[in-house]
């Protein structure tokens, strides 16, 4: 949110230089992100002075142009070549000097000394647009010819600087949403610094009703979602250009003028924090306004020219025939003020927040009205703001005030109640607080003593302030306004450590984090909030197991995910998009699933890794990310964590174009593989991306359950032998893996596949399996001819059982 400091200074006459200002806002929980300053005029004319055109002839290489001599009262008169039809002798002009800095579409261009077709020219004669005071592009302005030369031309139109205040507001500080309520925190900051200064009010003095020609009825048919709602006519207006003082307000704040009556209603809404509406009165059918929902599907254009179908609970603002507007969020293309507008019907009102926002979300929008509604503004402020437009609109668009002012409150809000016990406030505090200067502390905030008792205090809470409903609310503001800052603390710092196992959660996800990033791996922390469209990519979720958001932030994020993988694609492709190739993450995560009986919540740890296992480098040799990669990462987690008796098994998942399944204990751990290349292609990802999910609530269950058992380093040394066997092509290294300690139960330890190779030498149909053994006899040292007994039963059960034959 954006504070104009020369805005705030209306309604509280603070002279504090700016910083200062920012800290004491910033302390009061109004936290200050950022200051910038505003010149209506860019650039301020620094270097634009008052001239005198002495002469003026005709260029003599050019048709279109003038060479004149301006006197800026500095000595000798500059020569100036100019291009403007309407320069003559004797006009006083803006002369922009030798290194000035003008400004076009906000970019910078410096005057400089040049020759124009052959002839010196020492500045410019300025046009309005060059200046930044106004859009005429037809000649140079000429000014006043009472005007002293040489005077600068910052001083003879008023060019306002102003700092820019970017306020952090959270989302509970309704009543700071507006320049008025940012002054009535800082009076309240200042008076604990005994600076007393007088809040101004907006005046509405000047409100009077001139006649009662236009009179439009009004009907709410929804009291709940509309529990105030009040309007009032203004006929006979000229809209046109807001005055430069009211446009240098909305501009200081972001906000581009339009037209004077759309300023009007702008302004006020920044000034008092009530969002306003100015319907074109011509255009109400049936001279009625009436508030209700409409069937669900009624189609609507908003001033954006976006047609949208309107929900059963959308609130809008009708006349007799057709919808006008969403209320408090957004107006309709057909009824608002344009050119031609002459009368209005002006809207104040007060909504339901959660309706306002249910609407908002639906329909994707999000504007100045509706980030206020939503958050809850002063029901009892919603008549005198309505009045302060209207007096404003009358000062600057003319016309005047045609009908009484229609004020629909049926159910007035009651005053809300707090009692406040001193003991209360020094416990949760921590401190003592002067019973006097908290006294203080709430008048300074509006807050009404009602009563006083030896416990405590009887309250009456502002109505503006929506957001304080309990004692320790009024606590909160009373600390806020005293000053975090100002409560004492001890040196002494006490923490209580309580026992845990070493096989909590979060300690086996250090363990892992720490281990994967180790390996090169970086962690990511993916949003679990994911597409609904991700169905169509995958068999491995259903439509029906779907969590919807009731109210989505966007379509693409309004469903709880089923899977890991598309979060952390979403991640490799975000960074292939910025040239990085060699990418390798792992997270912690949920998925979630929504079933008949019940919703199910379930940790996953994901890994994910494409391209090279490392960075090129002249001392490492570039090696390509592959499955064994993957599949040696993931039994090293497991290995980790004590789980080392784990079978594989071929995997059959449309998420995989081939993949393995690790199982312990009858429970999956992981599924890994190489991601199916269609659905990589919905991401724009060109290169091969490999994927491992684990199963961490089944991981966790079983490292519950497993013994950490310590054996000694083998006496004996181990034998390696080797065999390169020729195999059908259908043959898994399962099968070699699994007959190998069928075949050999008591020597055999280990058995390792450490090359594949498929050429052109090889039989059709074969592939070659290079497979590693290794045998032990932890009591003796194996012979050679029981080495050879054991390899030669190998040899006989591949030839036999897979047909295998050695190369």
């Amino acid at each position: 949110m954006n504070i104009s400091y020369n805005w705030l200074k209306q309604f509280i006459n603070i002279d504090w230089e700016v910083n200062q200002t920012a800290e004491l806002l910033t302390d009061l929980g109004l936290e200050v992100e950022g200051i910038t300053s505003f010149e209506s005029v860019k650039g301020g004319l620094q270097g634009v002075v008052v001239g005198h055109v002495v002469s003026c002839i005709q260029h003599p290489n050019a048709d279109r142009l003038k060479l004149t001599t301006v006197d800026i009262g500095n000595g000798a008169p500059l020569q100036i070549v100019c291009g403007a039809p309407n320069v003559a002798i004797g006009q006083k002009v803006p002369v922009a000097t030798i290194g000035t800095t003008l400004y076009s579409n906000d970019e910078p261009w410096k005057i400089k000394k040049g020759k124009i077709r052959g002839e010196e020219s020492h500045g410019m004669i300025c046009a309005e647009d060059e200046l930044g005071l106004g859009d005429s592009h037809d000649g140079i302005m000429i000014l006043e010819d009472s005007l002293k030369i040489g005077t600068p031309c910052s001083e003879i139109f008023e060019v306002e600087n102003d700092h820019v205040f970017e306020i952090g507001l959270t989302p509970n500080r309704a009543d700071a949403m507006s320049h008025f309520g940012v002054a009535r925190d800082l009076r309240a900051g200042l008076r604990q610094k005994e600076i007393e200064l007088e809040l101004i009010t907006p005046p509405v003095s000047n409100f009077n009703i001139t006649d009662r020609s236009l009179k439009i009825d009004v009907e709410v048919k929804d009291s709940i979602l509309a529990p105030r709602y009040c309007g009032i006519t203004l006929s006979n207006l000229i809209v046109q250009s807001s005055p430069d003082w009211l446009k240098n307000r909305l501009k200081a704040i972001g906000i581009t003028p339009k037209n004077n009556l759309v300023d009007a209603t702008n302004y006020v809404l920044h000034e008092l924090g009530q969002p306003l509406h100015a319907f074109d009165a011509d255009k109400i059918k049936g001279k009625k306004i009436i508030v209700k929902t409409l069937p669900k599907g009624t189609k609507f254009i908003t001033l954006d020219e976006v047609e949208r179908e309107l929900h059963e609970e959308d609130l809008m603002i009708c006349d007799s025939e057709k919808p006008m507007c969403i209320a408090g969020v957004f107006g309709g293309i057909h009824s608002g003020v344009s050119e031609t507008t002459t009368s209005i019907f002006l809207e104040s009102a007060y909504f339901d927040p959660v309706s306002i926002r249910k609407s908002a979300k639906r329909h994707g929008l999000n504007t100045d009205a509706s980030f206020r509604f939503e958050r809850g503004i002063d029901i009892e402020n919603v008549e005198f703001a309505l009045r302060r437009a209207a007096v404003l609109i009358k000062e600057i668009a003319g016309g005047d005030i045609t009908s009484d002012v229609v004020d629909l409150y049926s159910n007035k809000v009651a005053d809300h109640q707090v009692f406040l016990n001193f003991d209360k406030i020094n416990n949760l505090i921590g401190q003592e607080i002067p019973r006097d200067t908290i006294k203080s502390i709430l008048s300074s905030l509006d807050i009404k003593v009602m009563n006083v008792t030896e416990s405590g205090l009887g309250l009456m809470i502002p109505s503006y302030r929506v957001d304080v409903q309990r004692d320790v609310d009024v606590i909160e503001e009373v600390l806020r306004v005293f000053g975090y800052n100002n409560i004492l603390f001890t040196e002494k710092l006490n923490a209580s450590i309580a026992p845990t196992s070493k096989l909590e959660d979060y300690k086996l996800q250090n363990i892992i984090g720490n281990h994967l990033a180790s390996q090169g791996f970086f962690e990511i922390l993916a949003n679990s909030l994911t597409s609904p469209e991700y169905h169509e990519l995958s068999d491995t979720i259903q439509t029906a197991h779907n969590i919807n958001m009731l109210n989505p932030l966007s379509n693409d994020l309004s469903v709880m995910r089923q899977s890991m993988l598309f979060s952390g694609l979403t991640a490799i492709s975000h960074n292939l998009n910025r040239k990085r190739s060699n990418l390798k993450f792992f997270e912690f995560g949920k998925t979630y699933h929504q079933y008949e009986s019940n919703r199910l919540e379930s940790k996953h740890l994901s890994l994910f890794a494409t391209g090279n296992r490392y960075e090129d480098s002249w001392t490492v040799t570039s090696q390509k990310t592959d499955f064994y990669f993957l599949k040696a990462t993931a039994e090293n987690i497991l290995s980790r964590l004590g789980l080392n008796k784990v079978s594989s098994q071929p995997l059959n998942n449309s998420n995989f174009s081939e993949g393995l399944t690790l199982k312990a204990s009858k429970k999956e751990l992981v599924v890994l593989g190489l991601v199916e290349k269609t659905i990589l292609k919905n991401f724009d990802i060109k290169q091969e991306v490999l994927f491992a999910d684990f199963n961490w609530d089944n991981i966790v269950s079983l490292v519950d359950d497993t013994e950490i058992v310590f054996q000694n380093i083998p006496k004996y040394p181990q034998v390696k032998r080797d065999f390169a066997l020729l195999l059908d092509n259908s043959i898994t290294f399962k099968e070699v893996y699994d007959l190998a300690f069928q075949t050999e139960k008591k020597f055999l330890k280990h058995v390792n596949l450490f090359d594949v190779y498929t050429g052109k030498k090889l039989p059709e149909g074969k592939k070659s399996y290079a497979v590693g053994f290794t045998l032990l006899d932890e009591n003796n040292t194996l012979t050679d001819k029981q080495i050879d007994k054991i390899m030669g039963k190998l040899k006989n059960r591949y030839e036999s059982e897979l047909k295998a034959e050695l190369r």
